[in-house]
């Protein structure tokens, strides 16, 4: 049996046992208690190897098993709990995009499958988005923006717009903001980006981690490590989402 196949076997036992001494009497048999007249001695035997119907589990193997996997299931829970899009039903492509990227911008590292793990393991990466919304407010002015997507998860409960009850868009507090019936243009730099305003070829952004530029232009490449990503929402006139992903060796 080779590693995986024997951490498989491990688990499957962990999960069926609630206790070491649980799985010890699943493998005693009733011709062992009858021969050794001692439930005691008969789990000791098959603790050392001497008696049992199955494969042998050391009991520290057994306990570091329980308590990775409980570890692992608090976790997941308490994800649940943070993730404000979990569990809800989203109508709109946006709302969708946005979910996707809501643990990754939270935590600020990007989750991987096992393959890129394997291949990048030498590799921290964070995802940083940033969110271009057009639309009319209140008001019914036009108004645009650019949102710095993890800075205003921290800042912002977002469960208001998750649920529907209010839609996300761009404020004067934003990394950009401009209201075109107002002529108000606001930029600001946040925790995450500096924002270039006067860059002759248009607004650009920099990463504050890698430095990496963002080219919000639609006509220019995003820049490297970055993807645009238009959205077919019926929430906006038009929404666009940039993926900015940094790597840093560990």
């Amino acid at each position: 049996m080779d590693r995986e196949e024997g951490l498989k076997a491990l688990d499957n036992i962990v999960t069926q046992f609630n206790a070491y001494e649980d799985f010890l009497d699943s493998q005693i048999t009733t011709v062992d208690l009858y021969y050794l007249e001692d439930e005691t001695l008969a789990r000791q035997l098959v603790e050392l190897g001497y008696r049992g119907t199955g494969e042998r589990v050391k009991r520290e193997d057994f306990e570091a098993r329980k308590a990775a996997i409980e570890i692992a299931r608090l976790a997941e829970r308490a994800q649940q709990k943070t993730l404000t899009s979990a569990g809800k039903d989203l109508q709109d492509n946006f709302l969708t995009a946005l979910a996707m990227r809501e643990e990754d911008n939270r935590s600020g590292k990007l989750s991987l499958n096992q393959q890129e793990t394997d291949a990048a393991h030498t590799l921290k990466k964070q995802l940083a988005s940033v969110i271009f919304i057009r639309d009319r407010n209140s008001h019914g002015q036009e108004i645009s923006g650019y949102i710095d997507y993890a800075h205003r998860l921290k800042t912002e409960d977002f469960e208001v717009y998750f649920t529907g009850k209010k839609r996300l868009l761009p404020r004067p507090t934003d990394i950009s903001f401009y209201n075109w019936d107002a002529d108000i243009a606001v930029c600001n730099s946040s925790p995450n980006y500096q924002v270039i305003a006067d860059n002759p070829e248009g607004l650009l952004f920099r990463y504050k981690r890698d430095r990496k530029i963002l080219n919000v232009d639609p006509k220019a490449q995003p820049g490297d490590n970055s993807t645009r990503i238009p959205i077919l929402t019926e929430l906006y006139i038009q929404a666009v989402i940039f993926d900015h992903i940094s790597r840093r060796k560990t």
